[in-house]
């Protein structure tokens, strides 16, 4: 496995010709399609990793995939890149410190929140609100369920975890109980 500074190394570049162009919007939609068909077809990676198949083989694989899935320029330039440096298998690492990059530098910061139960609109509204105020930054959230939770909430932002949830408190009474 190769270091995520490798990782963040691609997608800063990505991100800087991205801003210096002006083309997020398709660089994304292209992100998203090729993620997609990577994880949809997992010989198509191991088909570029493979030292058994000759550079030139899996340039016209990429060639033709492009040309059933069209990219923007820097989209193909991108793909050709990692490529030709033995990166592509770590699209998936690389789309994600990508998108990691951009928001940091539009001010986003990404939640992950996981609940017991779905959310109202309002719910999320409030959510969103709160924290915005923790972060001082414009808030994504992408919010997943989990009946184990039984009820409550966790964030996620970054490194940071916000543990609201009813399972945690009990597992902390248990403990405290057994500690007296």
């Amino acid at each position: 496995m190769i270091p995520a500074s490798i990782f963040g190394r691609y997608a800063r570049a990505l991100a800087d010709v991205v801003t210096e162009k002006g083309d997020e919007a398709a660089i994304q939609r292209d992100l998203d399609t090729y993620r997609e068909i990577f994880r949809s077809v997992p010989a198509l990676l191991e088909t570029f990793d493979s030292p058994a198949v000759q550079l030139e083989a899996k340039e016209k694989v990429l060639a033709g995939l492009m040309a059933r899935y069209p990219v923007c320029a820097t989209m193909r330039n991108f793909l050709q890149l990692l490529l030709r440096h033995h990166r592509i298998r770590y699209f998936a690492e690389i789309c994600d410190f990508y998108t990691k990059t951009v928001n940091e530098r539009k001010g986003i910061a990404a939640a992950q929140v996981t609940v017991a139960g779905p959310l109202t609109e309002a719910d999320l509204s409030r959510l969103r609100a709160s924290l915005v105020k923790v972060t001082g930054n414009r808030v994504t959230l992408t919010v997943g369920t989990n009946p184990e939770l039984l009820a409550g909430i966790v964030v996620q932002i970054g490194s940071t975890v916000y543990d609201g949830s009813v399972r945690t408190q009990l597992d902390e009474m248990r403990r405290r109980l057994a500690s007296e």
